[in-house]
């Protein structure tokens, strides 16, 4: 699977993904100590959804897009809020035309003492976001391969934080990357919370990668499932996950509130998934 973001920015998955980040950071932010997020995989930071590539899917129409004007449960309304007004701020006085990649979403959410570590291998990608935060002395973006700063950037001096690793799966073996790059950093930093994006487009995949973390003797393991439809017969991208290891206590309960109310607006039909499982103890 070739997932250049340019792409698909704003689809269904960075809906769910982002969200997902977005309620880790506001629950950091309970604690007045400061924390630092590491994205391994931060790419250029910002999507022009007016763009070539973007208009080439239309991908985000059907992700960002439904989002946006949904009437969502209040409950849900209110855990969604900084997330879509953070979305909101990049497209003041316009259309909607800008999506915020992970980087600059963040960046967006922190307080004046948090910092982000961005971590881009691409030079292009890397020098856009360069570009992008010169100055910003809370952010320090890093030319690197994402899977080594997993072992390399851990722990940060605050001590608390998230890293979040949204690989482009664009070569073999990225979901057996995901299982040792996380063993490598939690044998460094056991205390962090770490979210790890995956496509479900080969379930076989995605199956055997499950069953490898439950493995690892890592506790607190957290599997974030949000499936469009049932499985295709021929590989398709059907859905999203996220691998949250060590997530806010509160976390579970507010997914209880936000999957379902995903499901409503994104969903392709009423066999659509969306859950939380734990692959090992909490």
């Amino acid at each position: 699977m070739n997932y250049r973001h340019a792409y698909h920015a704003g689809n269904f998955a960075d809906v769910v993904k982002h969200l997902l980040l977005t309620r880790i950071i506001e629950y950091l932010k309970r604690k007045p100590g400061a924390f630092r997020v590491i994205d391994t995989h931060a790419g250029t930071g910002l999507y022009d959804l007016s763009s070539e590539e973007a208009q080439k899917t239309g991908e985000w129409r059907d992700g960002i897009g439904r989002l946006l004007d949904a009437a969502l449960p209040d409950a849900a309304a209110s855990l969604a809020a900084p997330y879509l007004d953070a979305v909101r701020a990049f497209n003041v006085g316009h259309p909607f035309r800008y999506y915020p990649g992970s980087p600059v979403l963040t960046k967006q959410l922190l307080r004046g003492a948090d910092r982000l570590t961005a971590i881009e291998l691409h030079p292009d990608d890397c020098f856009a976001l360069r570009t992008r935060f010169a100055g910003d002395w809370q952010v320090r973006v890093i030319e690197l391969d994402g899977w080594l700063a997993m072992g390399s950037q851990v722990p940060p001096k605050e001590k608390r934080g998230l890293v979040i690793v949204d690989p482009p799966f664009e070569k073999e073996g990225e979901f057996k990357r995901i299982v040792d790059g996380l063993q490598k950093a939690h044998r460094r930093w056991p205390g962090g919370t770490y979210a790890l994006w995956y496509p479900i487009k080969d379930h076989n995949a995605v199956t055997a990668m499950r069953e490898m973390l439950k493995q690892t003797g890592i506790p607190k393991i957290m599997d974030v499932v949000f499936e469009l439809r049932q499985p295709s017969p021929e590989p398709r991208f059907d859905g999203t996950g996220m691998i949250v290891v060590n997530p806010p206590y509160v976390l579970e309960d507010e997914l209880k509130v936000l999957l379902p109310a995903l499901r409503d607006v994104l969903a392709e039909d009423r066999s659509a998934l969306a859950e939380t499982v734990w692959l090992t103890p909490a």
